[in-house]
C-alpha cells in the first residue's frame, strides 16, 4: 500500500461508523470462464440475490439468508469470526452501521431498499472473491475493541484474548478491569476460567512486550486491561507497524503503547525489563502453507509461514526471552497446530499448555525460571537453524 493509501485514525473512525459502500454488481459472466462445475455452482447466485432483495424484509431474514449462502458456496470462515452465523451477522449489521453485537430487539426491524442492496453487495463480494470480511470492510474486533485491518497484517483471532480479559489470572493480581470469562451453570456471577496458569497472584505488570505485534491488537488490548503498564509492540515489518500505529492513535494510547521496529528482540534492550511477554509469531508449517484455502492467501505470507515445522521463530523466542523477562516474569506464546512439533522438538520439557473457555489450542506459558533451566536445549535448535540458513 502506498503512502497516499495509508489511512489515518480519524479516517478509520469515520469508516467504522458508516456502512460499507460497494459499487455495482461484482459477479459477471467473465467470472464463469472456468469449468462447467464452477459455472454451475454460481449459475443461480444472481437470481438468489434478486429473490432475497424482493422477498426478505427484516434484519433477521437477511442474517439467515447470508448464513445459507455462505454455506452453499463453501466459504471458509475462520478469520475474525468463528462460524457462518457470526460472519453473516457481521455482514448484515456492519452494512447497516450497527454494532456487531446488536440487541436482539432490533432483529425484526425492516430494511429499506438501499439497505438491502448494501447487504447483498457485501455478501456477493465476500462469496465471489473469497476475500475475508475484515479486509473488505477494513475492520476487525479483538477483545471487544475495533481495529483497522488491511492486507499488511493478519486478521486478529487469537484465543489470547481470553487471557487478556482476565488479566492473566491467577498469575497476576486482578482489579476491576478484569472480565471473568468462565460461567458455571446455575450461578448468577461469572467466575474466572482456569486456563492453567500457575497460581502466583503477583503484582500487576509494569512493563509488557507484545512480540510480533502485527496490527497491534494484542498490545492495545493489553494496555486497556493493564492501564498502569507500559506496553512495547514490536514487529519486523514496517507495513504492519504502520497499521499498528493507526490503531494506537485511534485508541488514543500513544502515551502507553510504544511501537518498535525490531527483528524479534534485536532492537530491544536486554535488561530483564518485562514482567510479561506475549507473542503470536508466525507458526504455520510448510505442509499447511501449501494447502491453505483461498481466504488465507489474502493474508501476508511472511506473517504465517515459519519453516518446515512452523517453529523457526519460536526456537529463537524461547532461547532469547529470558534476557528480557524479570526473574518472576512470564512468556505466553501461541504456536497453533505446531504444538505437536514443539513437543517433539523438546520431549523432556513439560510445557504448560493452556485451556480456553471459548475454544482454542496451541498456546503455552513458560516462566523465566523454566526458560533458564532449559536454555541449552533452546540454544541447540537455534544453532541448527543458523547452520541451515548459512548453507
Amino acid at each position: 500500500m502506498s503512502d497516499e493509501q495509508i489511512i489515518s485514525a480519524e479516517e478509520f473512525q469515520k469508516q467504522s461508523q458508516h456502512q460499507y459502500d460497494y459499487n455495482g454488481d461484482h459477479l459477471s459472466d467473465d467470472d464463469f470462464d472456468g469449468d462447467d462445475t464452477e459455472h454451475g455452482q454460481f449459475a443461480n447466485f444472481h437470481s438468489e440475490l434478486e429473490e432475497a432483495r424482493q422477498q426478505l424484509v427484516t434484519i433477521r431474514d437477511f442474517i439467515r439468508f447470508c448464513v445459507t449462502q455462505l454455506r452453499n458456496y463453501d466459504v471458509v470462515v475462520a478469520q475474525g469470526t468463528t462460524d457462518e452465523f457470526a460472519e453473516a451477522s457481521a455482514i448484515v449489521l456492519h452494512s447497516l452501521s450497527l454494532d456487531w453485537s446488536a440487541n436482539e430487539q432490533i432483529l425484526d426491524c425492516r430494511l429499506t431498499s438501499s439497505e438491502k442492496q448494501s447487504v447483498l453487495e457485501l455478501l456477493e463480494q465476500r462469496i465471489s472473491d473469497r476475500k475475508p470480511l475484515s479486509y473488505l470492510i477494513n475492520l476487525a474486533y479483538f477483545c471487544d475493541l475495533p481495529f483497522y485491518i488491511d492486507e499488511r497484517v493478519l486478521i486478529p483471532r487469537s484465543p489470547i484474548a481470553e487471557l487478556i480479559r482476565q488479566q492473566f489470572y491467577p498469575y497476576f493480581d486482578v482489579n476491576e478491569l478484569a472480565q471473568p470469562v468462565g460461567i458455571k451453570t446455575g450461578e448468577a456471577s461469572a467466575k474466572f476460567f482456569e486456563h492453567g496458569l500457575e497460581m502466583k497472584q503477583l503484582t500487576q505488570p509494569e512493563r509488557i512486550l507484545d512480540l510480533c505485534t502485527g496490527s497491534g491488537c494484542i498490545a492495545i488490548a493489553l494496555a486497556t486491561r493493564f492501564v498502569d503498564a507500559l506496553v512495547d509492540a514490536a514487529d519486523i515489518d514496517k507495513g504492519a507497524l504502520e497499521v499498528a500505529m493507526v490503531n494506537v492513535d485511534h485508541h488514543d494510547l500513544g502515551h502507553q503503547v510504544n511501537v518498535i521496529e525490531s527483528d524479534l528482540f534485536s532492537k530491544l534492550p536486554s535488561d530483564n525489563q518485562y514482567e510479561l511477554i506475549v507473542t503470536n509469531p508466525p507458526y504455520v508449517d510448510a505442509a499447511i502453507m501449501a494447502d491453505l484455502p483461498p481466504e488465507f492467501l489474502y493474508e501476508p505470507e511472511h506473517a504465517l509461514a515459519a519453516g518446515q515445522d512452523g517453529l523457526d521463530l519460536v526456537h529463537r523466542i524461547l532461547f532469547e526471552a529470558a534476557d528480557y523477562l524479570t526473574p518472576e516474569g512470564l512468556l505466553v506464546c501461541e504456536v497453533g497446530d505446531s504444538e505437536w512439533a514443539l513437543m517433539q522438538a523438546y520431549p523432556d520439557i513439560q510445557f504448560d499448555w493452556l485451556k480456553f473457555a471459548h475454544g482454542g489450542h496451541g498456546i503455552f506459558a513458560i516462566s523465566y525460571a523454566e526458560l533458564m533451566e532449559h536454555r541449552q536445549a533452546f540454544a541447540h535448535y537455534v544453532q541448527l537453524l543458523e547452520a541451515n540458513n548459512a548453507q
